[in-house]
């Protein structure tokens, strides 16, 4: 045991009368709520109504919670349909389990659906609001830290996790203090927040380019952390499961964004044109 660890919360939810209050569940809507503050603000600045974000949301947000489990469940389906599984436990997302990836997919269907309603452009509408995804990545991740899963490999560093022996892998049983993967990916998802902020104020990205760098930038710390991570995976070649799809979401985001920023430079010819990222009227709706 480490002189100094970070400690696992004792419970993961607190009872308000009768209604349960989930630690996993609560950093899931934080999060959702701080992605949409975010992404309003950027929206507006843009030119937009603040509400768009609010209303695109109410179609994204149930998009993507449906898309993230059904990845988790596809692709971690022993509990639920292997020997001994329950499958209506698929369904309790509030006990954990969710993708990423699947929720990125799902939402972008919902986001589809919710832009076509209100007329905006998609591409414009996820510039506006992937440095927000990425902030409330960072604050859903705590959910995991009340949950006491997904963390790494044993460690004595000083910032270790204290996992409590109910938790733990069957291989390692006796020791206590494992590498916190949840804080790793919540302070990775900062650094991708302000990393896309930066790079749209400094050039201007339009055309899907400053989703496309929050999905390539994501993806790079994805996948080093899942390198850390001890919980159950399937593996193709020796690499997790979520390893490869990092790698395989991270080349198609990189190809979309050079490709985006050479149509870019091609159809306005000046790179430094004033015209590089397309403002909304304030007065009026963008058209699709």
């Amino acid at each position: 045991m480490p002189l100094a660890f970070i400690p696992s919360p004792s419970i993961g939810e607190i009872h308000l009368g009768p209604l349960p209050l989930r630690g996993y569940s609560l950093m899931l809507i934080l999060g959702i709520a701080a992605a949409v503050w975010l992404g309003g603000r950027r929206w507006a600045a843009r030119g937009g109504e603040k509400t768009v974000v609010t209303d695109v949301a109410l179609w994204a947000v149930p998009f993507g919670v449906v898309g993230a489990r059904v990845y988790h469940v596809v692709t971690s389906s022993e509990p639920y349909f292997g020997k001994g599984g329950d499958p209506l436990k698929a369904l309790f997302v509030w006990d954990g389990g969710i993708g990423i990836w699947g929720a990125i997919a799902g939402g972008a269907v919902g986001a589809w659906i919710g832009c076509r309603r209100k007329g905006v452009p998609l591409p414009m509408f996820a510039d506006a609001v992937a440095p927000g995804i990425a902030l409330g990545q960072a604050i859903g991740r705590w959910g995991n830290w009340f949950n006491q899963e997904l963390y790494g490999r044993v460690t004595t560093l000083p910032w270790a996790l204290e996992i409590d022996p109910a938790h733990r892998p069957e291989a390692t049983s006796d020791l206590a203090t494992y590498h916190p993967t949840f804080l790793y990916e919540s302070l990775w998802c900062l650094g991708v927040a302000a990393l896309v902020m930066w790079a749209d104020r400094r050039f201007r990205l339009d055309r899907g380019r400053a989703f496309a760098l929050y999905v390539a930038a994501y993806c790079v710390g994805r996948f080093w952390i899942e390198y850390l991570r001890v919980d159950e995976a399937h593996h193709i070649l020796g690499l997790r499961l979520n390893g490869w799809t990092a790698l395989l979401v991270f080349a198609a985001a990189l190809a979309y964004l050079i490709a985006a920023t050479r149509h870019a430079f091609d159809s306005r010819g000046d790179a430094a044109s004033d015209r590089l990222l397309p403002r909304l009227d304030a007065t009026s709706s963008p058209r699709s």
